[in-house]
């Protein structure tokens, strides 16, 4: 089927940058070891950040092992595509199921994350192996400045205009009405999609359901207090990444776009302090499944361009929005920010499933992606009926 405007993609990684890949990391200038070194298992050895042992682990893998053409050929089979929106041209993949009860969705990353965080669960989503699950016609856009979307060459790409572009882009592939699904920046997304979009959005699921700022937790129960103790502890003493994005950018971006391990420790970090593990990010997902994510931004530069949707965005989701479509939310335990039922519904006014499981973190879909597909289903079949 082809769409007016629409260009299918494909990418192949000169052989000559993935040498250059290789010879970065076996040239790497390593610190020494970190001063809190404790033997593994125990996740007390990351108060400092990724130790030594760890990263040096993972340098020789991805030099050595690592199979960036595997995951090439898995982003072919799914299907992948670029149109241009508002002057920039944005990547997705994009896989119609063949079930004529199908529904559209569009799924959002966030940071670090990327395509590679659904790559893996879009063709189960589109074509359950069980006839009696719902299906959905299934678009993973790259946020603008990540991955093979175009990187904004002025300001103005922030979550509202990104949202703006998502509505246009399924319109533009024949899905005028459509359910949307987002963690961590593509939440917040999805967020925007529901309160400013509502003749587009049937409904919504996400893993963040930011509550309104300055909102009293007096009333809270003492589980629902300490969520929101977490997550204001979480942007006190955990956040300097964020700050960092949102502020300086460009100066980040050079060590993130000309240091293969520079790169990988800054992503590494994340998966290993916001996913539910004991000592390693390792426990619940495989080396090379971050490295495909690492890799997308490696090979495609866009360490500085995907650090600026924090310049552009950060702390500025609207007070006043409101989300009136259904909406299903699920809180994972290990995310980074939780709020509470009672919090979250000033904003989200129609929740129609609300879940928080007892496995699971700030990438769900790689972590658990068998109970991350359920949760989804079963969240979109709520808000479907509602």
């Amino acid at each position: 089927m082809t769409f007016p405007g629409v260009e299918a993609f494909e990418f192949r990684a000169a052989e000559s940058e993935l040498a250059d890949l290789r010879a970065r990391l076996a040239n790497a200038r390593l610190p020494e070891a970190e001063t809190v070194y404790r033997e593994a298992p125990d996740p007390r050895r990351w108060d400092q950040g990724v130790p030594l042992a760890d990263l040096v682990q993972v340098i020789e893998h991805w030099r050595t092992r690592y199979d960036w053409r595997r995951f090439e050929e898995r982003l072919g089979r799914l299907g992948q595509y670029r149109t241009e929106i508002d002057g920039l041209a944005i990547h997705f993949l994009h896989r119609r199921s063949p079930r004529s009860d199908a529904v559209p969705l569009i799924v959002t990353h966030g940071w670090p994350g990327s395509i590679a965080e659904f790559v893996g669960v879009i063709d189960e989503l589109a074509e359950p192996a069980d006839p009696g699950a719902p299906a959905f016609h299934v678009v993973a856009p790259s946020l603008p400045g990540f991955g093979f979307s175009d990187k904004p060459r002025s300001t103005g790409w922030g979550t509202e205009a990104i949202a703006a572009a998502w509505v246009e882009l399924m319109t533009r592939l024949g899905y005028p009405r459509f359910l949307a699904h987002g963690g961590d920046w593509g939440g917040n997304i999805t967020t925007v999609l529901g309160g400013r979009f509502p003749e587009a959005v049937i409904g919504i699921h996400t893993t963040f359901a930011e509550g309104l700022p300055g909102a009293s937790t007096v009333d809270l129960t003492p589980s629902e207090q300490e969520w929101a103790e977490e997550t204001r502890r979480f942007w006190r003493q955990r956040a300097a990444y964020a700050k960092q994005q949102a502020t300086r950018p460009q100066t980040i971006g050079y060590s993130l776009v000309d240091s293969p391990v520079g790169l990988l420790a800054w992503i590494l970090d994340k998966f290993a302090e916001w996913t539910d593990t004991v000592d390693s990010p390792f426990e619940s997902i495989p080396m090379d499944t971050i490295l495909d994510d690492v890799t997308l931004y490696w090979l495609t530069r866009s360490g500085a361009s995907a650090a600026r949707i924090y310049y552009e965005s950060h702390n500025s989701l609207d007070p006043a929005l409101r989300v009136d479509v259904p909406s299903a939310i699920t809180i994972y335990p290990k995310d980074i920010e939780k709020y509470p039922r009672a919090l979250s519904e000033a904003r989200y006014r129609r929740i129609v499933r609300w879940r928080a499981p007892e496995a699971g973190g700030h990438f769900p879909s790689l972590e658990v992606p068998g109970e991350f597909v359920e949760d989804l289903r079963e969240g979109l079949t709520a808000v479907l009926a509602a």
